[in-house]
C-alpha cells in the first residue's frame, strides 16, 4: 500500500478533479485549516501583485502541488493567466481532470483558487513567466481562443501522458501544445482539422522541446503505477520504461524550452512558509526550502 501511495505521487499534472472551485484529486479531501487558508490568500495577494506590476496582459503560471522530490521535480501543475478575462482580471486557464465525469476539461480560477490547489498549504511555490511582447500577444490570443484550446485537449486524461503521442495528455501538456500552437503558427500556414495536437507536437519536436525525462526510482515503483488510477504506461516506448526514464511534460520542461526559444522571458518566484513570503526575479531557482537570498524580497507573514 505504502508503494502505491509513492507511485500515485508521480500524477504529475497535479490537477485531478474540482471541487469548490479548487483542483483536488480524485477521493481525496484538501482540508485547510482557516490560519493555512489565510496564509495562502496572503500569499496569492502577493502572486497578483507581481502579475499587475509586471505589465503584460499573459504569465506562464506553474505552481507546486504535490511533493515530487523523489522524482526531482518541485512544480507540478502548469497554466496561462490571462489579464482579460471574463471571469476576472488574472484568471487561470488550465486542464484538469473532471472526477465526476471521468474526463478532462478546460478549467479557468482564480489566482487565489490557483494557490489554494497546492497539497501542503504549510508551504507553497509559485513560479511566473513574462514573456517579450509578441510572444506574450501571440499566447494570450491562443488561451483566449475557446475552439483552439478545445482542438488541442485530449479525450483521454493520464498524469504521466507521454510527450509525443496523442493517446492520453496532462495538464503540462495541454500548455505545452497550446504554446506550440500560439508560436508555431505563421500567417498562411496550412492547418488540418482535427490534426491540432500531432500538429503542435511535430513543432515541438523542430523546436527541440525536451520532455522530463522523469527519473524513476525503481522498476518495482514503475510496475506499480499500473495499478494506480489515473497514470498509464500504455503509452510510453518500452525503452523509456526499461531505462527508468518517463518523456512526460512538466512545468521545468515548459520553463526549460520557453526560456530557449524567448531569451528576454522575466521570471518570478514565489513562495511561502509559516512565517513570510520570498520573492525572487531571475532564473536562479529558491529551491524547496524557501530560503531566501540577499537580493530577494522577503514579506513577513507575523501575526
Amino acid at each position: 500500500m505504502r508503494l502505491r501511495a509513492a507511485v500515485a505521487a508521480l500524477l504529475l499534472a497535479a490537477s485531478a478533479g474540482a471541487a469548490a472551485g479548487l483542483p483536488v484529486f480524485c477521493e481525496r479531501t484538501l482540508d485547510i485549516g482557516a490560519a493555512d487558508q489565510d496564509r495562502v490568500l496572503r500569499f496569492a495577494g502577493v502572486v497578483k501583485q507581481e502579475l499587475e506590476r509586471s505589465g503584460s496582459n499573459v504569465a506562464l503560471i506553474a505552481r507546486a502541488g504535490l511533493d515530487l522530490s523523489r522524482f526531482g521535480q518541485l512544480y507540478s501543475h502548469a497554466g496561462v493567466a490571462l489579464r482579460e478575462h471574463p471571469g476576472g482580471a488574472w484568471s487561470v486557464r488550465q486542464l484538469y481532470y473532471a472526477c465526476d465525469e471521468s474526463r478532462p476539461r478546460l478549467f479557468d480560477q482564480g489566482i487565489s483558487g490557483f494557490a489554494l490547489g497546492a497539497d501542503a498549504p504549510a508551504r507553497g511555490h509559485i513560479a511566473l513567466l513574462f514573456l517579450p511582447a509578441q510572444d506574450g500577444a501571440r499566447l494570450a490570443a491562443a488561451a483566449q481562443d475557446r475552439q483552439l484550446g478545445l482542438a488541442l485537449l485530449s479525450d483521454h486524461y493520464s498524469a504521466n501522458a507521454y510527450a509525443w503521442s496523442t493517446r492520453y495528455q496532462n495538464c503540462n501538456g495541454w500548455v505545452a501544445e497550446l504554446i506550440a500552437s500560439a508560436w508555431g503558427r505563421q500567417d498562411g500556414q496550412a492547418h488540418r482539422p482535427g490534426h491540432a495536437r500531432e500538429q503542435a507536437q511535430a513543432w515541438l519536436r523542430t523546436q527541440g522541446y525536451t520532455a522530463g525525462p522523469i527519473r524513476i526510482p525503481s522498476h518495482a515503483m514503475m510496475f506499480a503505477g499500473q495499478f494506480v488510477p489515473l497514470v498509464h504506461m500504455n503509452d510510453h516506448p518500452i525503452e523509456d520504461t526499461h531505462a527508468l526514464a518517463l518523456h512526460v511534460s512538466v512545468p521545468a520542461s515548459i520553463e526549460q524550452f520557453v526560456r530557449r526559444q524567448a531569451p528576454q522571458t522575466q521570471r518570478v518566484e514565489l513562495c511561502h512558509d509559516r512565517g513570510r513570503i520570498v520573492v525572487r526575479r531571475g532564473w536562479e531557482p529558491i529551491g524547496a526550502q524557501c530560503e531566501p537570498g540577499p537580493d530577494d524580497t522577503v514579506i513577513s507573514l507575523a501575526p
